[in-house]
């Protein structure tokens, strides 16, 4: 049956007692829309699922409880069924909305964007919730990336608003890799419709860059796009501790996480390897428009410009006279052969921070 509800709002969750109270009492604040919480739970071992049944009562929200299976998207799979309205939103734990309107504001957008046709869907202008106070380049890039209509930049943490239409299309999200069930969703959408940047802000938690520390996140971030990218199913299978637990952070992990993954391409067979190094290099050749694009965001950053307000210069150029240059074989070869000197001294400094070696 479909209820009242204008949007039905998917969280996956996993031992998110301290996030979940929050998110609720964030969404209840918002005006001029009627929603429903479906809570699907992966197996939570603190006080999520209680905590969350409370907090929905005292703000007055409408809770469905799904459990399920563990991993993101398996979680988001199951959730869809329980839910009531034609709208859905496919929103982290973590997330947040500053505005009171987000919601009204971005399906507005969405309802105006599939007027003659359902061929849309919506993410959120990104902002991520720091501890530490002051401006950071590194995080500037991100919001600013999120924000543009590329491959590759549209992932969960932005707030996924889908037309159930458009999602028994595209759908369901992958279940094979947890840690890129919503980029790969996304990625569905693009080949099937259009995204469409919401006139609103998604908040969301730092709290992984800095647990882990931003480099060592990001490159962690970069690799597994790459392998994904080229098709290594089985070593993003096989290192599950890529996305691994809070608590479980620091030097010591991403040192292994690293020596892993050098581990598992040194045992390939030797004309896989040459193939996995050769299809990089074409992968790290089609997104060398992100260092021209880092010109674009650092010239807006020292202006102190909103994410988006960047003139994106540099990124013109690129497209227009760079990428025509090195969209060769000859350019991906050069790719190939930096990017293993880079990854071969990324994990010997990895190793060394951690006190570790990789063979």
């Amino acid at each position: 049956m479909r209820g009242p509800f204008e949007l039905s709002v998917v969280v996956p969750v996993l031992d998110e007692e301290e996030a979940i109270r929050a998110l609720l009492a964030d969404l209840a604040a918002q005006r001029e829309v009627v929603l429903e919480v479906v809570l699907c739970d992966g197996g939570s071992n603190d006080g999520t699922v209680r905590v969350a049944g409370k907090a929905a009562g005292e703000v007055g929200l409408t809770l469905t409880l799904v459990r399920s299976g563990g991993g993101r998207g398996r979680q988001l799979n199951a959730g869809v069924p329980a839910t009531r309205a034609e709208t859905l939103l496919f929103l982290h734990a973590d997330s947040r909305f500053g505005d009171p309107l987000a919601l009204r504001r971005g399906l507005d957008a969405l309802a105006a964007a599939t007027r003659d046709h359902d061929r849309s869907a919506g993410r959120f202008g990104l902002r991520f919730d720091r501890s530490a106070p002051g401006a950071d380049l590194g995080y500037y890039f991100h919001e600013c990336k999120a924000r543009l209509d590329r491959p590759g930049c549209i992932h969960g943490d932005q707030g996924l608003l889908v037309r159930r239409t458009l999602f028994d299309r595209v759908g369901p999200f992958p279940e094979t890799v947890p840690m890129l069930a919503e980029t790969r969703f996304a990625g569905a959408v693009r080949r099937e419709a259009s995204w469409l940047l919401l006139p609103a802000e998604i908040h969301t938690s730092a709290r992984r860059f800095e647990e882990e520390g931003p480099a060592e996140r990001r490159t962690l971030n970069a690799i597994i796009m790459n392998l994904d990218a080229v098709g290594q199913e089985g070593l993003l299978a096989a290192l599950p501790e890529l996305y691994r637990h809070r608590g479980e952070a620091g030097p010591a992990r991403h040192g292994a996480v690293l020596a892993g993954i050098a581990r598992w391409i040194a045992a390939m067979p030797p004309a896989e390897r040459r193939a996995f190094w050769r299809d990089t290099g074409a992968c790290v050749r089609d997104n060398a428009w992100q260092l021209a694009y880092l010109l674009d965001v650092r010239r807006a950053f020292r202006r102190g410009l909103s994410p988006g307000g960047e003139t994106h210069r540099s990124l013109r150029r690129f497209d227009r006279w760079v990428y025509p240059l090195i969209n060769s074989w000859i350019g991906a070869l050069i790719a190939s052969l930096l990017t293993r000197l880079w990854f071969r001294q990324i994990v010997r400094a990895a190793c060394r921070r951690a006190g570790s070696r990789v063979d």
